[in-house]
């Protein structure tokens, strides 16, 4: 492949393409109201996250000289003018969506938001009222000189007021202020009184801003616009196993909301001379500040007060029983007759729960492996793992302190299981440990059964209730004795002196043989594309950058493999391409549920294998991580993953394809509509002919 340059799409990029198509689905009107305020919310969610975490990367990387290829490929010197344009064009279409389409709807259903418009005044008193009883407490009014002062600290995508002011005696000389809105400490949204049948629903910042001159008295106020400092969320952690590494770790949160300014967000409406003072005073570069309107934070929006309740939202699709699981009292007894695949959210995430809390008082259950990387800040499933550590199991469980901003609920809830008398596996110097898997051991007729549980998702029960993920249990000795062999690993530490003699015949574990198993499955998907054979791979992944794996994937498609990419999120790969890709193509599906699963399917002349599991296709997951990979044998459970797989391969409606371009490209067929997500959870229903299940 050396004799052609291929090409690639920026990750940064590529990854703003996506949040764009988050952006599409709350312009999309046939999205009830209230998902499409949702939508808004992760949009804006999703555009702090990256100042924090990518911002950083991309203001270091681009600023250095450097003679590596792959770093001035990935981060050319004008990567953060492109970024910077990109954000600011879907900023205004964010606006634009907000003021001309949701808040006329908003209206239309009678809710009234004050958007930029002045309070009523059968409202200004009950605002004064809550502004004086519950908000004034809470303000930290600070006059700015004009040198910096040390001692003032906006955090970390906190809400503050810019005001300019005088006094009356010298009303030509002005002076700035700085003003807290605490969003944090209040809602941000306030119901006022309805009005005939309107509902009104009042900004936090809308609040104060009536009330400014309670804060400062005895000055004019010439204007008051709102700023948000965004910080880099990166830590630095020694990479090598000395000392606590959970003490390092809470040490390293305590600075995170320290970091450096990654971005000032300020209201445009900003007069230049205000403006000037503000970059002055933060101490802020030209490409660090960034306009925006007269509210930040609207990921508050997920918080939006909603009157109406679920008139206006997706009407809720309850979670379905998986008949297999319920055909004996045990849990154990119904994954020992067969093997059990769940498909979240739509099946009831009860089973997993049950499995856990079953083994907990299960007298026969002896010994429970399992390891954690998100964990709900409510887990049972660590309460179950605490209960059966306290009724004398053996249980041993490996914790990913370093799963980014999960850092300190993952070491609370270490602590806590510590001292149940759990044994403590923590982060592998220079890896994360990214596996969704657990193992039980029952012992059964003088002998052990192994029962594996292996997933694409955390063990995590909030998100499991919108995250799309695929969890299967089985009692396969083979599998179940690799598992048993990675956690061995996970306790030793010690790096095998040869990875190829590690005995993984079934599972594909990261740092071991995965990169060898997908490189030798992708070869034999070409052997058979230049016999003239049919030849297919089906990936979807959340995201997609390795390079090698993009290249295999590229020399695929120039040998006649047809490639079919569903890439949530980010996706490096650039599909349709003449003599490199024209073979490939990448979808993206944005819906009701976040897309979270990781399948991948090839062909094999028409006998095709199946394979499950945590690991993206990114340098991280890859070479960084240790993931795992899981085979499924099961003819019938093929059939469901295929089925449900192409349901989102033909999705005209929720689909989108990505192009070199980075645009997300609607599907045009003006057939039938499918609907993946939709479809995927009728599918779950036809299959069940018991009640449906109480939410987990």
């Amino acid at each position: 492949m050396a004799d052609h340059k291929f090409e690639f799409l920026n990750r940064d990029l590529s990854w703003l393409s996506f949040n764009h198509r988050v952006l599409m689905e709350a312009g999309d009107k046939s999205v009830p109201l209230y998902n499409r305020i949702s939508f808004l919310s992760i949009f804006s969610s999703n555009l702090d996250e990256f100042f924090r975490v990518r911002m950083p990367s991309i203001f270091a990387f681009t600023s250095i000289q450097t003679k590596k290829t792959t770093i001035r490929e990935e981060y050319p010197k004008n990567l953060v003018s492109q970024v910077q344009k990109m954000v600011q064009q879907q900023l205004e279409q964010f606006g634009d969506i907000l003021k001309n389409q949701i808040i006329p709807e908003l209206e239309f259903n009678n809710i009234c938001l004050y958007y930029n418009k002045p309070i009523r005044p059968e409202h200004q008193e009950s605002a004064r009222e809550y502004f004086l009883s519950k908000v004034l407490s809470f303000l930290q009014p600070v006059i700015l000189k004009k040198d910096n002062q040390p001692n003032i600290f906006l955090e970390n995508n906190a809400l503050y007021f810019i005001i300019d002011l005088s006094l009356p005696q010298s009303p030509h000389k002005h002076a700035y202020a700085l003003l807290n809105i605490p969003s944090k400490n209040l809602p941000r949204f306030v119901e006022q009184d309805m009005l005939g049948d309107d509902h009104y629903i009042l900004f936090l910042d809308d609040v104060i801003r009536e009330n400014l001159q309670e804060v400062f008295p005895g000055f004019t106020i010439h204007g008051a616009w709102s700023v948000k400092l965004t910080r880099d969320a990166e830590m630095n952690i020694e990479d090598e196993f000395i000392g606590d590494i959970s003490e390092k770790i809470e040490k390293q949160l305590e600075k995170r909301e320290a970091g450096n300014a990654t971005r000032l967000l300020f209201d445009e409406t900003m007069p230049a001379d205000v403006k000037d003072f503000v970059q002055h005073y933060l101490i802020l570069r030209n490409e660090e500040m960034l306009a925006g309107g007269r509210y930040h934070n609207l990921k508050d929006f997920g918080k939006l007060p909603n009157p109406k309740n679920a008139k206006l939202s997706y009407p809720e699709w309850k979670p379905v029983r998986h008949p297999g699981f319920d055909v004996h009292h045990s849990i154990f007894y119904s994954i020992a007759e067969s093997e059990k695949l769940l498909h979240l959210p739509y099946h009831s995430y009860n089973y997993i729960l049950r499995f856990f809390n079953e083994a907990a008082i299960d007298p026969k259950v002896k010994e429970i492996y399992i390891t954690l990387y998100r964990v709900a800040a409510n887990s049972h499933i660590v309460n179950a793992l605490i209960s059966a550590a306290k009724n004398g199991k053996k249980v041993t469980v490996f914790v990913e302190l370093k799963a980014r901003f999960d850092e300190a609920n993952n070491i609370k809830w270490s602590k806590k299981m510590k001292a149940a008398g759990i044994k403590i596996i923590y982060s592998i110097p220079g890896l994360k440990v990214h596996a969704k898997v657990a193992l039980i051991k029952r012992e059964e007729k003088k002998s052990w059964q192994n029962y594996s549980f292996m997933a694409t998702g955390n063990f995590n029960e909030a998100t499991g209730r919108f995250y799309t993920d695929h969890v299967l249990f089985t009692c396969n000795k083979d599998m179940g004795l690799e598992l048993h062999w990675l956690f061995d690993y996970l306790q030793s530490r010690k790096q095998p002196a040869d990875y190829t003699k590690i005995p993984f015949k079934h599972l594909l574990v990261s740092q071991f043989n995965m990169i060898k198993r997908f490189e030798k499955l992708i070869d034999r998907e070409i052997k058979f594309a230049k016999k003239g054979k049919p030849a297919q791979i089906i990936i979807k992944v959340n995201n997609l950058q390795e390079r090698n794996m993009i290249e295999k994937l590229y020399e695929a498609s120039r040998a006649g493999v047809q490639v079919k990419v569903l890439a949530r999120s980010i996706c490096t790969l650039a599909a349709g391409i003449e003599k490199q890709s024209e073979n490939i193509e990448v979808i993206r599906i944005v819906d009701r549920y976040l897309e979270h699963a990781r399948v991948f399917v090839f062909h094999n002349n028409g006998k095709p294998k199946y394979f499950m599991g945590s690991a993206d296709w990114m340098n991280r997951n890859l070479h960084s991580r240790v993931e795992v990979i899981f085979p499924v044998y099961d003819e019938q459970m093929c059939e469901e993953l295929n089925t449900i797989l192409q349901f989102q391969l033909h999705d005209n409606r929720k689909a989108v394809y990505v192009t070199p371009a980075l645009d997300n490209e609607r599907v045009r067929d003006n057939g039938p509509a499918v609907l993946a997500q939709e479809s995927t959870y009728n599918l779950v229903k036809e299959k069940s002919k018991l009640p449906l299940a109480v939410s987990a």
